[in-house]
């Protein structure tokens, strides 16, 4: 999975997926803390952190460094504000220039995270002072400096990270010791396997159940549990293993073990890894490269001569090449030649690319946001990795260029720009003023202001997008939670229950006061159309998407190849993200590759045959919608809505039984008059579903069951459970009951209780009817069985429940339904969730799992970092200001992908849009027929002068014509339909068979068509764009 990109359902931006802020304050957790773990957590709180150079990229690395929650950082400076630091820090103002940048940004970056101390310091970085810390980054640092620091650094185990940006150039260099222990290489969950047999030999091979493959590597170690028979291997110390195929492998020496009788689990164990750096003085002369780019095969040795000829230049002149200056280019160049011959290692290299050193000389004294955001993005998180030694650090150097940037024109020059004395001097030192007033003008639409839009809407304001005549509209519709901090840096702790798009948009003016930018509160979907509709969209130059789910993007796909605007589309997963550009008339859309889906677990094992801690979760959530959620929902209507009935009695199957019988529970049987009630109907609840029913199930299938074929029923998957007794004095019993009778006490709106004496009391009186498990219960052991079963409908049952339903009129209580709502810790929702996955888990002797995962796997929670998050929007506004500047071949846009735990970097160009034909035209998704439908006369087109049209016009017979979900025409409708329709206007058919009226706001209808050509071929043609006003 490493390196495959994204899958959609899982391109997330975090936007809206809620977890928390890691603390002493228990309510909230971080979802930093689902992709770290709680070890590494530990680790990094030991940690304290420097980092020099507060400038744009040193800021960057500073904000993901205290939104991950190390001991505390040190942001250290020894110079002050100056204009050109304006184009990417964006904790500095223009009221600031001349201001110690470091003593400046503390201050800001301290109310990032209240549990890091953030202080600044000013003096120089002795020897002494660097002991303090055990991770140092530099920052805008000269190479003298680094490789003295670095030394030092590496004699005394502290570890370094360089890291630079120059324009459109980027480095970073890691040195971790040489005794750098790395506890998890690439940050996947462990696999695990069920076994179906072990052989006694040397070495023993192991077979897994045919369910799935095993996903092991040769290499990987493993270690056993619930093997029966040859049960040496239980809780062994780690295996090695090699893999033989993809269900079997081999391990030790089994040949004098006990002989296999049947079941165990094989899982897999991380081990710890040590690696060894260099020092950075060793390593510049043999350097160690991680490609970014691999369409950029050599890039990395050149820019390594590059960047110290930079230096070299740095050193001599006291600054850096002036921009697009032919002179300084060509002096980079003769020094990058000195460094060049005077390398003794594998650094030299046979031949410089002399363009490539003149366009870093010409951008050199650049400083874009974007750029700083990607290199600042993945410094963070080596910082992480340096802390905690989670996840494979970068080996040892990375280079990053984003050239494709500059104008498409191969001979491009800008003429020496006199620098403006603005804020944007970093950006207009690389791509002039010319593209500065391309941006101000431009009017975007970002879509969400979570993780993705936060860092999307920062970079924005640096790069002076929307910043003159035109605009920036964020719409998103959810309120700040506790839980967003940790990522969605724009949001303080007094933002809580406050708009996100409104609070970010004032976040951000802060940032560049002259940005013009609209909040708005908006779900995009079909029912907000008449908001953003054809003149809303129309008016924008392009649109941004953060969101957090596939169908919201796939919804704006559509509208952006409708209205045929660029689409930047990211998504982030943990360490992983990728970035993808929607290109009107050169690119396939979002939409055009679609993942397989996700495996979902088959309903019989949710029922009966659970054997992962997974299975009992996804257990608890549904009995949580089951018990909390439909009943008082279907209750509700039963009261309040008189068609309920009528539509309860069409539907299939034995549904009308399964609904009216959950009503007259709700509203007859099980209805409690006071808390004692909740508690009673709590307790035969737990009765039920831990004891009775695993009886009834052992009652049909005892332990030492045989299937047709011979072989053990409760075997393999299918793992043998035992019925739970009741105990007062079990704290996990106490805790599924106290939580149980609250949520069933809030339903029906009584007043609950926490007080567990009481409970207990109220238990003792509770009658729990005696169960016998009863003959001629039918279990389905599969799906398959279960779809085959089509229970039949017992209609003398359904008579009963409809007389026994008491009137709706007759009813004066209400009844709330609860949301599943994972992040608030006094609701009993999470409560519920553990005790109820715990007390099936022990049914099934399957290991429990604590609130912290049972939270993250029943809250399906996607975890969301802030490195991972900066580094992908960096990316995307890349390609920004690519499309900006109207960039149009397909080969200067980047698609791409990461995993920052591995470190892996994958970027491609984007796929072309595909082609198809009809007669002698080629058309693509972006192409269309315009039809209009006002005629001259002012009269509307019919459907037979419409279909005429395609006739006569395109040489094309219409065969069926849809709008939406809509059939207009088709050829083989009845003839009297068809002579009914054929000479009404196209809009008259489509409100009457649509059944819904056209809003004021609709200007074009999108038809879609089958057609023949005239030689009564069936061919693929465009859609229809039907204007009507």
């Amino acid at each position: 999975m490493s390196s495959s990109p994204l899958s959609k359902k899982r391109r997330l931006s975090g936007t809206e997926t809620k977890t928390g802020s890691h603390c002493s304050s228990s309510n909230s957790v971080r979802t930093d803390l689902y992709v770290l773990g709680h070890d590494a957590m530990k680790r990094m709180q030991i940690s304290n952190v420097l980092i020099s150079g507060m400038r744009g990229l040193g800021v960057e690395i500073a904000k993901n460094v205290i939104l991950g929650g190390v001991r505390s950082v040190t942001v250290h400076d020894q110079g002050v504000a100056e204009w050109r630091d304006l184009s990417s820090q964006f904790y500095l103002r223009e009221e600031d220039l001349g201001k110690n940048r470091a003593e400046v940004s503390q201050p800001r970056l301290a109310e990032l995270n209240s549990y890091v101390p953030v202080t600044s310091y000013t003096g120089a970085l002795t020897e002494d002072y660097l002991t303090k810390f055990q991770v140092v980054v530099l920052t805008n640092s000269t190479l003298d400096e680094q490789q003295q620091m670095g030394e030092f650094c590496h004699s005394k185990g502290i570890k370094l990270i360089v890291a630079d940006t120059r324009g459109l150039f980027g480095q970073l260099f890691c040195d971790f010791g040489e005794d750098m222990v790395v506890y998890d290489t690439n940050g996947e969950q462990p696999l695990s396997a069920m076994i179906s047999m072990i052989t006694k030999d040397s070495p023993g091979v192991v077979t897994c159940l045919d369910e799935a493959r095993h996903g092991f590597e040769s290499g990987d170690y493993i270690t056993f549990t619930e093997v029966q028979g040859m049960t040496e291997l239980n809780g062994c110390q780690p295996v090695e293993i090699k893999v033989l195929g993809p269900y079997t492998f081999s391990i030790c020496d089994t040949s004098g073990f006990t002989d296999y009788v049947r079941g165990g689990i094989v899982s897999q164990v991380k081990m710890p890894k040590k690696i060894s750096f260099k020092s950075i003085s060793s390593s510049m002369a043999e350097p160690e490269f991680l490609m970014t780019d691999f369409a950029k095969f050599d890039r990395p040795g050149q820019l390594h001569v590059g960047f110290q000829a930079i230096h070299a230049f740095q050193k001599k002149h006291n600054h850096l090449p002036s921009p697009w200056s032919q002179a300084d280019g060509d002096e980079l160049l003769t020094l990058a030649k000195e460094v060049n011959s005077a390398q003794t290692g594998s650094a030299k290299l046979e031949q410089l690319d002399e363009a490539l050193i003149k366009k870093m000389s010409y951008v050199a004294a650049g400083d874009l946001a974007p750029v700083n955001a990607f290199i600042g993005g993945l410094a963070a998180q080596e910082v992480m990795k340096a802390c905690t030694g989670k996840f494979m650090p970068i080996m040892q150097w990375l280079y990053f260029d984003a050239l494709e940037c500059l104008a498409e024109d191969e001979g491009f020059m800008l003429t020496e720009e006199e620098c403006r004395s603005c804020r944007y001097d970093g950006q207009i030192a690389v791509f002039g003023t010319k593209l500065q007033d391309q941006l101000a003008k431009q009017r975007y639409f970002l879509v969400g202001a979570g993780a993705i839009g936060c860092e999307l809407l920062k970079n924005f304001a640096m790069i002076g997008l929307g910043a003159g005549d035109g605009e920036v509209i964020v719409t998103d519709m959810d309120t700040i939670e506790k839980s967003n901090l940790n990522r969605q840096f724009l949001f303080r702790p007094s933002d809580v229950t406050k708009m996100k798009s409104d609070t970010a948009a004032a976040a951000v003016k802060q940032m560049n006061p002259s940005i013009k930018i609209t909040g708005h509160q908006n779900r995009v979907g079909p029912d907000t159309e008449r908001i953003y509709d054809d003149d809303f969209f129309e008016g924008l130059d392009g649109v941004a998407n953060a969101l957090d789910n596939v169908d919201a993007r796939m919804y704006m796909d559509r509208r952006c190849v409708y209205y045929r605007k660029p689409l930047l589309e990211s998504g982030t997963l943990g360490t992983k993200g990728n970035v993808q550009v929607v290109i009107p008339f050169v690119t396939e859309s979002y939409s055009s590759s679609q993942d397989p889906p996700e495996k979902s677990i088959p309903i019989c094992t949710l029922k009966n045959f659970p054997n992962a801690i997974e299975h009992t979760l996804q257990w608890a959530r549904d009995e949580f919608e089951g018990l909390f959620k439909q009943p008082p929902e279907n209750a509700m209507q039963y009261l309040t809505d008189p068609k309920f009935m009528e539509r309860t009695l069409k539907l299939p199957g034995a549904q009308p039984v399964e609904v009216l019988e959950a009503v007259h529970k709700s509203i007859v049987t099980d209805c409690p008059q006071n808390w004692a009630d909740c508690v009673a109907w709590a307790r035969n609840h737990w009765q039920c579903q831990y004891s009775n029913n695993i009886r009834q199930l052992l009652h049909n299938f005892p332990p030492d069951q045989l299937t047709s074929s011979g072989a053990p029923f409760w075997s393999g998957p299918k793992r043998c459970p035992h019925p739970l007794d009741f105990s007062t004095s079990n704290e996990l019993h106490m805790d599924y009951i106290v939580a149980a009778a609250n949520l069933f006490a809030q339903t029906y709106g009584l007043q609950g209780s926490t007080d567990r004496a009481g409970v207990i009391k109220i238990l003792q009186e509770v009658d729990v009817p005696v169960f016998t498990p009863r003959s001629g219960v039918k279990i389905h052991v599969s799906d398959q069985e279960l779809q085959n079963s089509n229970s039949s409908v017992d209609d003398s049952r359904l008579e009963e429940l409809k007389s026994q339903l008491p009137s709706p009129e007759a009813f004066q209580f209400k009844m709330n339904p609860i949301d599943f709502e994972k992040d608030d810790d006094t609701n009993f929702h999470m409560d519920f969730i553990v005790a109820a996955s715990n007390l099936r888990a022990e049914n099934y002797d399957i290991p429990p799992t604590d609130r912290h995962k049972s939270k993250l796997i029943a809250g399906k929670i996607i975890p969301a970092i802030a490195t991972t998050t900066a580094a992908v929007v960096g990316l995307v506004c890349l390609e920004l200001l690519k499309i900006v500047q109207g960039h149009k071949k397909l080969e200067s846009f980047k698609n791409g992908f990461m995993n920052l735990a591995l470190p892996f970097f994958a970027f491609s160009e984007p796929i072309a849009a595909p082609r198809h034909k009809y007669y002698e035209t080629e058309w693509s998704l972006w192409d269309r027929f315009e039809v209009t439908g006002m005629q001259p006369n002012g009269e509307e087109m019919t459907l037979r002068q419409f279909l005429d049209y395609f006739k006569n016009e395109q040489k094309l017979e219409i065969t069926m014509l849809s709008q939406g979900v809509s059939m207009l025409y088709s050829f083989f409708m009845p003839a009297a339909k068809l002579k009914e329709r054929l000479d009404l206007p196209m809009t008259e058919i489509v409100t009457k068979v649509s059944k819904k009226k056209l809003g004021k706001h609709v200007k074009a209808l999108v038809f879609e068509l089958c057609c023949n050509d005239l030689s009564d071929e069936d061919v693929e043609v465009p859609y229809v764009r039907y204007t009507i006003r």
